[in-house]
């Protein structure tokens, strides 16, 4: 008898825990209404296509864009202020490491950081860096967080070795030109400015676009909230297609892709200017490779001190993406987008009289500053406090 009441007892139990976990699933939604959330940076074109092109709408979805910041992005994305994006690999790591439910879903492009030197420095590799000033856009942008991985993974302490010195990003040029620091950590398109203008080259082995293991890795990869994606996988596949669609569109169509984000208003940029940044990407999106990305990054980025030296980095990676039904590898191959007549880089461009253009001694370095697209910066202008008022954009331009 009381073995009865016991199995009985068992039996309720089992039955009461099944109903609690049934009732515990998060309910599957897949609203149609899709809030893409964008800062207004040039390596944010295929969100601004999907959205012109109308490649969201293809997909059934009712797109509205959700104009953040840097400061409050991560968070924006964790409290639902927005559902999908795609934004920088390293950026995020730490956050999900911590307990951010966030979930990476697609590769888009591939890297766009770099570390660079005088054209005249000593310094070549990675170590001679060590004990000299960097500067950088800002402590925790992904510049700095870039360098930091790479010093981390060569045996220099960033926090010990290095000063690092903070400037607005259209004023690490002048800084570096004016001996201020030794080398600087900078973003696209003010690497390759600082390059073609003859003011910069590239540290050996901290060149994110060509340097292994960087060159073979995404910088940046569409992401979600997590309790989003988990009441809307189908709505978040199809969010997903439309931005990886954009991203081959951008690739064929660089030109286009940097007239349609001026025009549109969703930067402060050039034409020019843009063309040349896009140019320099590769928007060749993949889903195996995006994967393979978070293990090698968060490896690295444990070495480098910027996780838990206690985290297991494949656990987190795994984590970090999920795959989802109809974004795939063998899907990718078979999207096809239209070349635009025009929409191509000119193999005549002449990088280095944009280079001028953009850089040169007559406007105030707080002027070329607004040339760029880097949001991130409210750093005091370190390298030139009391200079000429800004002159209009269009006025630089003409000249």
């Amino acid at each position: 008898m009381k073995t009865t009441k016991l199995l009985t007892v068992l039996l309720c139990a089992t039955l009461l825990a099944g109903c609690g976990k049934k009732a515990s699933k998060v309910k599957v939604v897949n609203s149609k209404h899709v809030k893409i959330g964008f800062i207004g940076l040039t390596c944010e074109a295929p969100i601004y296509t999907a959205y012109e092109k109308g490649f969201f709408k293809d997909e059934g979805l009712e797109p509205e864009l959700v104009k953040c910041s840097w400061a409050q992005y991560k968070d924006n994305l964790a409290l639902g202020a927005y559902d999908i994006t795609h934004h920088l690999v390293m950026y995020f790591m730490k956050p999900i490491e911590q307990g951010l439910d966030v979930r990476f879903l697609g590769g888009v492009h591939t890297g766009c950081l770099r570390v660079q030197t005088g054209v005249d420095s000593p310094i070549h590799k990675i170590q001679d860096l060590k004990g000299k000033r960097i500067g950088v856009p800002g402590m925790g942008t992904p510049p700095f967080v870039f360098a930091n991985r790479v010093f981390g993974t060569h045996g220099v302490d960033a926090g010990k070795d290095i000063t690092w010195k903070v400037y607005p990003a259209g004023e690490l040029g002048l800084a570096l030109k004016k001996g201020e620091v030794d080398a600087v950590a900078d973003a696209e398109p003010i690497g390759t400015l600082l390059i073609s203008q003859g003011i910069a080259r590239n540290v050996e082995g901290m060149d994110e676009a060509t340097d292994p293991p960087y060159g073979n890795e995404y910088c940046c990869e569409v992401i979600a909230n997590g309790k989003w994606v988990d009441a809307n996988p189908d709505s978040a596949a199809r969010a997903t297609r439309a931005i990886l669609r954009g991203a081959k569109w951008v690739q064929e169509n660089p030109k286009a892709a940097a007239q349609l984000a001026v025009d549109k208003k969703y930067l402060a940029s050039t034409v020019e200017l843009n063309t040349i940044a896009l140019s320099r990407l590769k928007y060749i999106p993949s889903v195996k490779k995006a994967e393979e990305t978070l293990y090698t990054a968060a490896r690295e980025m444990r070495q480098a001190n910027m996780l838990s030296p206690n985290t297991d980095t494949d656990a987190l990676a795994k984590k970090a993406f999920q795959h989802l039904d109809g974004v795939t590898d063998e899907w990718i191959k078979t999207v096809q987008v239209e070349k635009v007549p025009g929409g191509q880089v000119d193999p005549n461009m002449d990088i280095k009289l944009y280079a001028k253009l953009i850089l040169s001694d007559v406007q105030d370095a707080c002027c070329a500053r607004k040339m760029y697209d880097q949001p991130d910066q409210e750093a005091p202008n370190m390298s030139d406090p009391n200079g000429a008022p800004c002159q209009p954009k269009d006025t630089v331009v003409k000249k």
